[in-house]
């Protein structure tokens, strides 16, 4: 196995999650790409830089057959990302790092190619506004960028004049007509994003003459000039012959309402027609069939305060025959729509079709997995029908098929190892492991599966991750740790949220999917839908009783823990018991009246629930009966639940929970602020903060022992 992570010099830990140095060193793979020909692999690895400040990326190339050793093959400090394989075997990706043929402009993203037969990596398109997502055409030489334009730029020479005005007259402002302002972490505007056309421009300029090594450069042309901002985080996919780009536009509505519409973009003409746009559903585009006539669509319907979003497949006849995409109405296009498997009791994510036409490969969460399954299609030799292809608990991603269909490659995870390389035999559903950037870590502990059952009857699995000394003659503390979401599954290793690093200080760690997570059927979705406080509170309580009546637990010495709805969780149940000694809170949800209004989302929030629902459902109506500690994490930057809810639940712990600061002011309640930081803590450097202050917290309240915290706070 290729390695390019320097080594750690020192006594080596006994598992890199026992020193956070040596886990913020594992490199972390993501992002796959396949060369049209099957016989090249690409992925990303981010590495920890020599400062321990950042992570720095590049892009390895992995043998398909599993034979040759990984190999990187860019390198520069500022990283490059986006991978994707042109029809000839190229490979474009972007990166900020300096053009060596231009060393002194500003650094920017730029486009990047790395040509097919292994030359030099070079600059190919370099504009002041930066470019954003690589796609290209898998049968013809057709590329297109995703970048950002000011609103009023008429060209790009304008774009660039508006651009540098701004800059040199340090104009900071955004004027806005139209919701949202801010997303995640990022404030939206001024710039908006459009689709262009990669194109070759002159041959060279005019009284030039050209040199041996010449290149044609390349321009851009805007196939969506009209969009406004409605392409924001939209969804694209590019057809295989290049002719068509299908997107997911937001449609504005009353209200500061608005849904996402399905739109074909025609790249000859960069005429656009709307395909699906229905009341009260929001499409979006997966992949189209290999010949080109059919394209897979994603359904959400929207939300009410009673009834949780379904998320269907269908198949959109986009051949031009079946008189698809009338436009005008609310129901334009549905007349070409056919549904697919909407009795399957999932949420399926499509990711490539099979090269025959004959069946669609989708990922989908499912009891504690995200394994990957074969959709035939009508029309195809088989029956309509879902098959599953793997068949172990780890979760897959960016799944991507060889051009014969024998066989797909994934990234593959779970909370035994980080995200990894993988072909799969779809025929048998084998798996084997293509040699990799690094070995898999070693973890402390092993991983049990349990359930418990509600008092409806409805089973409430987790995964519980034990030290490796936990026993009946030495039982470890308990961790509940809340998934995120609601939407979601513990079911795939993360980087932010690792449980290994806690079961590492002699901590079992529970990772339950209570009410309203994905991966067990619409129903359980729908227990929690408007009632956070009820079955997902109670079916979080049922298992921790399960998990503590195991000898191998000290059920006297438990602790929960959450992020953004894992938080909200976390400050609801420190408002309902008594039986944890302590409670971590982050990037979380306090006063729900408060919050609907002001996170980047309110379009979406406030569907979800009615003002008195909200109320009802509000931790920070029982802020008088929290008798824990507990420790509360924000970040300044974090869009989604804004700083005001850490802001309030900290004033509303010291001055109204039992544990309010007494007459000299001093609590046991603690407060994490990261100025810089978002919904999650990014820099390394701050990981290695929130992990300390963490471990402190709890040894100080759990286990009754003093853990300093990290030096890097100067206390």
């Amino acid at each position: 196995m290729a390695t390019d992570t320097p080594a750690i010099l020192g006594e080596q830990p006994e598992t890199p999650f026992h020193d956070l140095d040596h886990y913020l060193a594992i490199p972390r793979v993501s992002g796959l790409a396949l060369s049209p020909d099957g016989r090249r692999l690409v992925t990303t690895v981010s590495t920890l830089n020599g400062k321990g400040t950042e992570f720095a990326t590049a892009l390895w190339e992995l043998d398909p057959a599993g034979e040759k050793h990984a190999r990187r093959i860019t390198r520069s400090a500022k990283g490059e990302a986006g991978a994707a394989f042109a029809a000839n075997g190229d490979v474009y990706f972007t990166s900020a790092r300096p053009d060596p043929e231009s060393p002194d402009g500003d650094p920017v993203n730029a486009l990047w190619l790395l040509p097919a037969d292994g030359g030099e990596a070079r600059v190919v398109l370099s504009r002041p506004g930066g470019v954003g997502a690589v796609m290209a055409a898998r049968n013809v030489a057709a590329t297109f960028v995703t970048a950002e334009v000011l609103a009023g730029s008429s060209d790009e020479d304008d774009d660039a004049e508006r651009r540098k005005s701004r800059k040199d007259n340090k104009v900071a402002a955004i004027l806005h007509s139209e919701y949202p302002v801010r997303y995640w972490d990022a404030d939206l505007g001024p710039g908006q994003p459009r689709i262009f056309a990669v194109e070759p421009g002159d041959e060279k300029e005019p009284g030039k003459p050209a040199t041996v090594d010449a290149a044609a450069p390349l321009i851009l042309r805007n196939l969506t000039p009209d969009a406004g901002p409605r392409l924001r985080e939209a969804e694209t996919v590019v057809s295989s012959d290049g002719r068509t780009i299908y997107a997911s536009y937001t449609k504005p509505l009353a209200k500061a309402d608005s849904r996402s519409v399905l739109v074909a973009v025609d790249v000859v003409s960069a005429s656009q027609k709307v395909l699906l746009d229905r009341e009260g559903m929001s499409y979006f585009p997966g992949p189209v069939s290999p010949d080109g006539r059919t394209l897979v669509v994603v359904s959400e319907s929207d939300t009410t305060p009673h009834q949780a979003p379904e998320v269907k497949l269908h198949l959109l006849d986009v051949s031009g025959e079946s008189g698809a995409g009338a436009s005008g109405t609310d129901d334009a296009g549905t007349s070409g729509l056919t549904p697919l498997v909407h009795d399957w009791d999932r949420w399926a994510k499509p990711v490539a079709w099979l090269p025959d036409g004959s069946a669609l490969l989708v990922t989908a969460d499912d009891d504690g997995a995200s394994p990957v399954f074969r959709i035939s299609v009508p029309g195809s030799a088989a029956e309509v029908s879902v098959t599953r292809v793997t068949q172990d608990s780890a979760a897959y991603t960016d799944v991507v098929v060889s051009p014969e269909g024998r066989s797909a490659y994934a990234l593959r995870s779970s909370y035994e190892f980080p995200p990894e390389a993988v072909r799969i035999d779809l025929e048998t559903g084998e798996t084997t492991r293509l040699p990799a950037p690094a070995e898999r870590p070693k973890y402390p502990g092993r991983l049990d599966r349990l359930a418990a059952t509600a008092a409806d009857g409805t089973r409430v699995p987790a995964y519980l991750a034990l030290p490796a000394g936990a026993s009946a003659d030495s039982p470890a503390p308990l961790l509940l740790w809340i998934h995120g979401g609601p939407l979601a599954s513990w079911n795939a290793w993360t980087w932010r949220w690792n449980p290994w690093l806690l079961t590492a200080k002699g901590y079992a760690v529970l990772l339950p999917d209570p009410a309203l997570s994905t991966g067990y059927g619409q129903a359980h979705i729908q227990r929690g839908w408007g009632e956070w406080g009820k079955a997902p509170f109670t079916d979080l309580m049922a298992v921790t009783d399960a998990a503590v009546e195991r000898p191998d637990i000290d059920g006297t010495r438990t602790a929960a823990m959450g992020g953004s709805f894992g938080g909200y969780m976390a400050n609801w149940v420190a408002g309902q018991t008594d039986r944890f000694k302590a409670i971590v809170t982050h990037a979380s949800l306090w006063a729900l009246d408060q919050f609907g209004p002001t996170t980047d989302a309110s379009q979406y929030w406030l569907k979800e629930m009615t003002q008195e629902m909200a109320l009802e459902n509000s931790p920070h109506l029982h802020v008088e009966k929290i008798s824990a500690p507990m420790l509360v994490i924000h970040g300044d930057k974090d869009y989604r639940v804004p700083i005001g809810e850490g802001l309030r639940l900290w004033y509303e712990l010291l001055s109204k929970s039992q544990l309010a600061a007494d007459q000299d002011g001093q609590t046991p309640h603690r407060f994490l602020y990261f100025p810089d930081e978002n919904h999650w803590i990014l820099q390394p450097q701050h990981a290695k903060v929130w992990y300390g202050v963490v471990e402190s917290f709890l040894a100080k309240n759990v286990l009754g022992e003093d853990v300093p915290v990290p030096a890097e706070l100067g206390l």
